[in-house]
């Protein structure tokens, strides 16, 4: 198993062309190591630096700019949620996709890093080929929120809101774009939007991607988080 290096020093590991490039942020030592070990046997997928804590994980991402960050919620000096926020924020880490690494006991902290711009999250004992899709799909862009424990997540805590705030963004939308943003809110994947709409799933792919850039939204996951807070939408509204 390769050695973890100082991430003050040499942090940076060759990628393969094209493979997607993979930040490791957490304070245990054997947790990293069996990710990398889970990851770098893909050939599709590069482990290329690893962090300890969030300070160190918001200079890797500047310095390496993976595509996507693991990110643990509790580490030292600076907190994944706060160097999520930091990362998101960030323009010159646009394409950078941050996943939250947690466990079912957090879920407060979930919440507030899908709000910080988190592209989705997953558990540590989760299994080998649910990280590697994980990784795949937040890499391409998508978020990982398909999970019904997720939905059920996110519709927990959005529905403790005590007021929806409609965004005045919303009025940019088309009938049919607000309701295929519901749908996204609800958890659905674009194929399922497509079979909802009777709709080719190019036609949901592109209706989505038209919403995101209309409400300058990240991904995904924080069209969930405003269809919620907007009050376009309520916990159960597909039930």
């Amino acid at each position: 198993m390769n050695q973890a290096p100082d991430p003050a020093a040499s942090d940076a590991f060759p990628a393969a062309p094209d493979a997607i490039r993979v930040l490791l942020a957490d304070d245990q030592t054997l947790v990293r190591a069996g990710f990398r070990s889970m990851l770098d046997d893909e050939e599709d997928i590069e482990v290329v630096g690893e962090a300890s804590d969030g300070e160190q994980a918001c200079a890797l991402a500047r310095r390496l700019r993976p595509d996507v960050v693991l990110m643990d919620i509790r580490m030292p000096v600076l907190d994944g949620l706060e160097a999520t926020a930091r990362i998101t924020a960030d323009p010159a880490l646009e394409g950078v996709r941050v996943v939250i690494l947690t466990t079912f006991d957090m879920d407060d902290y979930v919440y507030g890093a899908l709000r910080a711009g988190a592209s989705g999250f997953l558990v540590k004992d989760t299994e080998p080929m649910e990280l590697l899709h994980g990784v795949r799909v937040v890499a391409r862009g998508d978020a990982l929120i398909a999970p019904a424990v997720t939905r059920r997540l996110i519709a927990e805590f959005a529905g403790r809101t005590k007021q929806p705030d409609p965004s005045p963004r919303l009025n940019a939308l088309t009938d049919r774009e607000r309701e295929v943003m519901g749908l996204v809110g609800a958890g659905l994947s674009n194929d399922e939007i497509a079979q909802r709409l009777v709709l080719s799933p190019a036609t949901a792919k592109t209706h989505v991607s038209r919403i995101m850039t209309k409400l300058d939204v990240r991904d995904r996951a924080q069209l969930v988080i405003l269809a919620y807070e907007s009050g376009m939408i309520t916990p159960g509204w597909l039930a």
